[in-house]
């Protein structure tokens, strides 16, 4: 994200927002206008714990509350203003994993489909393999287990090869996919765990230019 605005993007877009702070805690930049998307009733609740903490809403910010049962993201982005003749940037993180694969790949061809220019970058998980050690696979299911009671089941894993190719068809040319061990050398030096079974990938995919 921000070598993309330092690239001259200017519209990013922070989808499944929650209470992400990107918006209230980054150094201004002219002309960036940052949209988070989100369900209505999850930001009117954001909007309460903002005024509540009395923290105020930046300039260049824009709520653009989608309803997925009622519109499309594209539709929910235009009515906000978002202009798709521009580039954008999208921030997809922590929402992957909870949506159906067609939900996924919905919003990933929407993305490459923009006539602007577009990135993203968003989070999966693979499915665990039969050589995953009985300590992961056990740590794994009881993850699974906690956020199902929680409400939230997991409900995708991908393949990162069948991955690649299919954001390929969809029209991405450029990406940067990061599996657990690079995440771990990358961000957490030192730490004991090793194996590639184990773990989240974090993924950046640009459209082909």
């Amino acid at each position: 994200m921000a070598a993309a605005i330092t690239g001259g993007v200017r519209q990013v877009v922070i989808l499944g927002a929650g209470l992400d702070t990107y918006a209230y805690r980054s150094t201004p930049v002219s002309g960036l206008r940052i949209f988070e998307v989100d369900h209505p009733a999850t930001q009117a609740w954001k909007r309460r714990c903002l005024g509540d903490a009395g923290i105020p809403i930046p300039a260049g910010l824009t709520f653009a509350p989608v309803d997925f049962q009622r519109e499309t993201l594209r539709s929910g982005l235009a009515r906000t203003g978002f202009d798709s003749l521009q580039p954008a940037f999208f921030s997809w993180l922590g929402v992957v994993p909870y949506l159906p694969r067609d939900a996924v790949f919905a919003t990933l061809g929407f993305i490459a489909s923009l006539s602007g220019g577009a990135a993203v970058v968003f989070d999966y998980s693979n499915p665990l393999t039969e050589r995953a050690s009985g300590e992961r696979a056990s740590a794994r299911e009881a993850l699974a287990a906690r956020v199902a009671g929680l409400g939230e089941p997991f409900k995708s894993y991908f393949e990162t090869e069948a991955l690649r190719h299919r954001l390929s068809v969809l029209g991405f040319g450029h990406m940067e996919d990061l599996g657990p061990e690079q995440i771990r050398a990358r961000f957490f030096a030192g730490s004991a765990a090793t194996g590639s079974d184990w773990g989240g990938h974090v993924v950046l995919a640009a459209q082909s230019r």
